[in-house]
């Protein structure tokens, strides 16, 4: 896998094939990108359950002021460092944390949130409510949300509305903003 744009593009992302991890793909990650264009430069990022990191690599390459990457396996973490240490980037925090248990105690405001929970799991409406609840947002943050299509449980506080949603195989994508 590689970046797509920006400052590091066409650059290695590693990671190790496993049937957990499905990292974005370039169409998904070009189309949010688009979505986003005007908005990353400068922006303080979490990719939240990131795997990979292709998404906060990504931010990176395109200009956002510091990415956190959060995940609790252990294989994803030394990808991640590896990836971050190839690059040599000092603008990327990496955390070794579930994920829920990071926006319990998260103490800052994040302008971008990229959330793509493992299928299935019930973390997506959980980690939307603990963002809304925790204060760890700005006044006009985005939250790119990826789940599989079926997902019919997407509860959104009263707050947020859909900006831009697509569908692409097994997955949707959108992308949240608060009214």
């Amino acid at each position: 896998m590689r970046i797509i744009a920006g400052e590091w593009r066409r650059r290695r992302i590693y990671f190790e094939s496993s049937t957990e991890l499905r990292p974005t793909t370039d169409a998904a990650r070009e189309t949010l990108f688009n979505w986003l264009k005007g908005r990353i430069e400068g922006t303080i990022c979490l990719d939240l359950f990131a795997g990979s990191g292709a998404l906060g690599f990504e931010a990176l390459s395109r200009g956002a002021g510091e990415v956190v990457l959060v995940d609790s396996n252990r294989r994803c973490i030394k990808n991640l460092h590896q990836t971050a240490n190839e690059l040599q980037t000092e603008h990327c925090t990496i955390v070794h944390q579930n994920a829920l248990d990071y926006l319990q105690q998260c103490d800052r405001e994040f302008d971008i949130v990229f959330l793509d929970p493992p299928y299935r799991s019930g973390l997506a409406v959980e980690a939307l409510h603990n963002l809304d609840s925790m204060n760890c947002l700005s006044i006009d943050a985005r939250i790119y949300l990826e789940v599989e299509r079926d997902f019919s449980s997407v509860k959104l506080a009263d707050r947020w509305t859909i900006v831009r949603n697509f569908d692409a195989g097994s997955r949707s994508h959108y992308l949240l903003s608060r009214q």
